[in-house]
């Protein structure tokens, strides 16, 4: 297949097929698998730029080693205080100014349609590292790439999403994506925090999902769990998100509840919603994600810096 990131924007997961993910899933396999002094040839040369207007810790260190790891370097910043937004800038200038020195540029945003509208003022591929509730589609390559090694599939399992779906983006994001394939989808919130029917506008008829409050109903029937906090940061009143923060606990008793190999997710930070005597469970995969992040920013980077990244393997 023709490399089909080459000079492309990522600003939706919407936006991709399933054999394009797939081109991206095997690109991963085989530039994680080459030594360092071959792998450095695929972004040699080449500069990326980090535009980071909220708090990022696994996002922005994964893209930032992903370059590095290929062999190129990197610049920008990681709040807006470090920059001229500070004087008043926009985010236009901001970007036309950032591309004259960058290849591509990766852009985290607080307000929705940030990162669409940064693509279309630069010429350089952006690169959306979240957009206000939106999306995060690289998390969700991430996570669906997470799901394939693990579970060796993603048709036919029972995958549950979990805490805040009304905000969440990457559970946008990440619904999308599984809309590629065919999975029974379970969606589990409190009543508050549903997902916004609006969101799944377009998909609801590709793919089998149903809502529940309760995950101890259906903990028999999972085979992989999506945890997401619950996120204070944006609930417009402080008193809604004091209602349902602690929502939901994945701790030892209700995993061994469930079946064996059952998988945990997060796409982290967590405060609370997973206990940490998970992480010493079999069933834990969420700090295997996080590696998983940088290989797959590192082959998504090499892909749209180079027309055929094959060449240089």
């Amino acid at each position: 297949m023709k490399n089909p990131f080459f000079n492309r924007d990522i600003i939706s997961i919407k936006e991709f097929s399933r054999p394009e993910l797939e081109y991206l899933f095997s690109m991963v396999d085989k530039i994680d698998a080459l030594d360092y002094e071959r792998k450095k040839e695929l972004g040699k040369g080449r500069i990326l730029g980090l535009l980071f207007f909220e708090p990022s810790t696994r996002t922005r260190l994964s893209f930032e080693a992903a370059m590095l790891s290929i062999g190129g370097s990197v610049l920008g910043f990681a709040h807006p205080s470090m920059s001229s937004v500070e004087k008043g800038e926009n985010l236009a200038d901001t970007v036309k100014t950032v591309e004259s020195y960058v290849d591509a540029i990766v852009l985290r945003h607080p307000m929705e349609g940030a990162n669409r509208f940064a693509a279309e003022v630069a010429s350089k591929p952006v690169i959306n590292a979240g957009s206000g509730t939106e999306e995060h589609p690289t998390q969700a390559m991430l996570d669906l790439y997470t799901i394939m090694k693990v579970k060796r599939r993603i048709d036919g399992l029972n995958i549950a999403i979990v805490g805040d779906l009304k905000y969440g983006r990457t559970v946008y994001s990440l619904i999308y994506g599984l809309s590629n394939y065919r999975p029974r989808i379970f969606l589990v919130s409190p009543p508050q925090l549903k997902v916004r029917e609006e969101a799944l506008f377009g998909i609801s008829d590709k793919i089998k999902f149903s809502e529940h409050e309760d995950i101890k109903e259906i903990i028999g029937d999972l085979d992989v769990i999506y945890v997401t906090r619950i996120q204070r940061e944006r609930f417009p009143d402080p008193h809604e998100y004091e209602k349902v923060k602690g929502s939901y606990v994945i701790d030892a008793n209700l995993l061994k509840s469930g079946k064996e190999d059952c998988i945990v997710m997060h796409p982290l930070p967590r405060v609370g919603e997973i206990k940490p005597e998970v992480d010493k469970m079999p069933n834990a995969k969420y700090f295997l994600q996080i590696y998983f992040g940088k290989i797959i920013r590192a082959a998504l980077l090499a892909s749209i810096l180079n027309p055929d990244p094959y060449t240089l393997l």
